[in-house]
């Protein structure tokens, strides 16, 4: 090993797994972090529907003199993880190649997801013209189109967006939602987050999608909107793909007033036995149950306010 300059970690996890272990290796891995997303359908039928396969997360720890050090706190880290969730064993291979990026980028797939929407790394021409091209960049911890939230979300995204009409993503993360919504026809997204790298984060897939201009972003959350510090305080579809308890959270906190009257809220980050406490909380706010949709322990949930 000591001629490569790179110590590649790798895990094979499901979708639900695949950002928290990418969000505990870019914690670590400066020479890099991926989510490796391919995706294959149970048949024709399914089009759309992921399998459930595992996914690949790895990373590349800079092989220097800090590399044992630095691959014990990668190892702690998964361990503290593992302990909620078991998790597999990493996987560790030396890297020679410097240009390590141009071969994963060879493996990595677009995600079919719902009807018309196809996530892309973002490097990746449209390659099916029936659908809508929404280009992430997959070495992003959050918000690569994996998680199971993630994929309800834009399939909610695609049925109840507005045309001509704003959006507002409450914990924006790579700003997915957001940009899904642009591209299905929303006259502007206001994404905001609690955390600086995913307010810029949003901003540079909203450039890679041609939608920067209708795209306002900021560092905040549900009170920061309510202050006026931005352009908008309500909008027809509100977007929360957080967690269930921060969403809780956020209810008491008024994020139920950033709903215009006959508009709806998506709320997902919920798994299937917090969904009704989530309803609950979201009845005291004044808003009605719509619907909700799963995927695997995931739900997602749409409510109005009347």
């Amino acid at each position: 090993m000591a001629d490569a300059k790179w110590l590649e970690v790798s895990l094979m996890v499901d979708g639900e797994l695949a950002e928290a272990v990418a969000e505990v290796l870019d914690r670590f891995c400066n020479g890099g972090m991926v989510v490796e997303s391919g995706v294959k359908y149970r048949n024709d039928e399914d089009e759309g529907v992921p399998d459930g396969l595992p996914v690949r997360v790895f990373g590349y720890l800079v092989n220097d003199e800090h590399i044992e050090e630095n691959r014990h706190k990668v190892e702690e880290a998964l361990w503290h993880l593992h302990t909620i969730r078991e998790l597999p064993q990493p996987q560790y291979k030396p890297i020679a190649d410097q240009n390590w990026m141009a071969a994963w980028k060879e493996h990595y797939h677009p995600i079919p997801i719902g009807k018309k929407l196809l996530v892309l790394p973002a490097w990746i021409e449209q390659s099916d013209p029936a659908r809508i091209a929404v280009k992430i960049d997959p070495s992003m911890a959050f918000g690569t189109g994996t998680h199971p939230s993630t994929q309800l979300c834009l399939e909610l995204v695609e049925d109840y967006t507005q045309p001509h009409r704003p959006v507002i993503d409450v914990g924006c993360g790579s700003g997915i939602l957001s940009i899904a919504a642009l591209k299905m026809g929303a006259s502007h997204a206001l994404g905001v987050d609690i955390e600086e790298e995913s307010v810029i984060a949003t901003g540079e897939n909203a450039e890679s999608n041609g939608v920067l201009d209708r795209t306002e972003r900021g560092k905040g959350s549900v009170a920061e909107i309510l202050a006026g510090q931005f352009s908008i305080k309500q909008a027809p579809v509100v977007l929360a793909n957080i967690l269930a308890p921060i969403l809780i959270r956020l209810f008491d906190a008024g994020m139920a007033e950033l709903v215009e009257p006959g508009g709806v809220i998506i709320l997902a980050g919920i798994l299937v036995e917090q969904a009704d406490n989530v309803i609950e909380s979201a009845s005291n706010h004044g808003l009605s149950y719509v619907e909700r949709r799963q995927n695997g322990d995931w739900v997602a949930l749409v409510c109005k306010h009347e």
